[in-house]
């Protein structure tokens, strides 16, 4: 659909109402969310409301959020099983620290989502601070961040620790205080999920030393980190099988040390009514795992770049994100070219 350009403000102004935002404010950016009864999809959508001043006037955006999400198990998200394996032993230990990365729209949320609801039940006292809280989940502490009144991620997060939590999520480590606090509570008897904006696993350990937390105190808190990044799911219903030469494979780095002698199976989309054609349907998500082992904990102390401890992760086992993403084109899950528009 596209609306007409005169209808601009009336359909910017509607959207506001809708996310309870001030409709009079056009000079700052403002959040809001509402919930529509979606015929389509047979559920409830929340609609996240993004509005931002610009030198053309306001721009909003709108994020789907479907409540079925908050119920998705970690098998279902992507993650390869040996990964799997070693990130539920993480997340089960009673304390410790878990990194998830990517940038904004990659995931994150659900991959943490997804971990609390196998780590949800009564003998564990749950706390999460988030901006937005984008799932409720029963049997969870949820609170939502609110920076005018004071509660912020670092404010809050001290306040929780307070509380006798047994895991906490942390929305994003966005400044010093907060990664101090996230050390902290990792150290010190509690499992703290959190997420972090970096390009890739590596990159996780690097960042919160530049942040100004010791190298020594990381390494000794975070168990593992996870980047990710979403790719479109062909359509199960009308993709079609294609042949991929071996000289294009290995032009795009295809990872033949990691295939077990299985039949590949490329396919590509092609689009029917049931995608609405466009050949999709879904997303997966493309995965790496980096544990902090001994070699990484050493160049992470020796203050070494981002690529020098990825490449020392990958020598001891880590499936780089590109790799684990073509591996799934291999067999048929999305094509490639979507694995080389979101990975490097």
């Amino acid at each position: 659909m596209s609306a007409p350009l005169r209808l601009k403000d009336s359909v910017i102004s509607r959207l506001k109402i809708l996310g309870d935002l001030d409709i009079s404010e056009r000079r700052l950016p403002q959040d809001g969310r509402f919930t529509v009864e979606a015929e389509d999809a047979g559920h409830p959508v929340d609609v996240r409301v993004a509005s931002l001043p610009s030198v053309r006037g306001e721009k909003v955006v709108l994020r789907l959020l479907a409540h079925e999400m908050a119920k998705i198990g970690l098998e279902e998200l992507g993650l390869p099983q040996e990964a799997l394996r070693f990130y539920r032993s993480v997340f089960n230990r009673p304390y410790g620290g878990v990194v998830v990365t990517g940038p904004t729209g990659s995931g994150k949320s659900t991959t943490l989502y997804a971990t609390l609801g196998e780590l949800n039940d009564v003998e564990r006292n749950i706390v999460t601070i988030e901006d937005p809280v984008e799932y409720r989940i029963e049997g969870i502490t949820q609170i939502q961040i609110h920076p005018a009144a004071g509660l912020t991620f670092a404010s809050g997060l001290r306040h929780i620790l307070r509380g006798d939590p047994d895991v906490v999520m942390v929305g994003e480590i966005r400044d010093r205080e907060t990664a101090e606090l996230f050390v902290e509570a990792a150290l010190t008897g509690h499992m703290v999920l959190a997420t972090l904006h970096t390009n890739d696993a590596a990159g996780a350990l690097p960042r919160l030393t530049n942040m100004g937390i010791d190298p020594f105190l990381t390494t000794s808190a975070i168990g593992c980190v996870v980047a990710q990044r979403l790719a479109r799911r062909l359509c199960e219903g009308c993709k079609e099988p294609i042949s991929v030469s071996q000289a294009v494979l290995r032009n795009v780095g295809f990872p033949f040390d990691l295939w077990q002698d299985e039949e590949m199976a490329f396919h590509k989309p092609v689009g029917c009514e049931k995608c609405r054609n466009s050949g999709y349907s879904g997303r997966v998500g493309i995965y790496e795992l980096m544990p902090v082992t001994e070699e990484v904990e050493a160049l992470a102390l020796s203050r070494s770049s981002a690529d020098e401890i990825g490449r020392a992760a990958a020598k001891s086992g880590m499936t780089r994100m590109r790799a684990d993403g073509l591996t799934k084109a291999a067999r048929g899950v999305t094509p490639i070219e979507e694995i080389l528009r979101t990975t490097v």
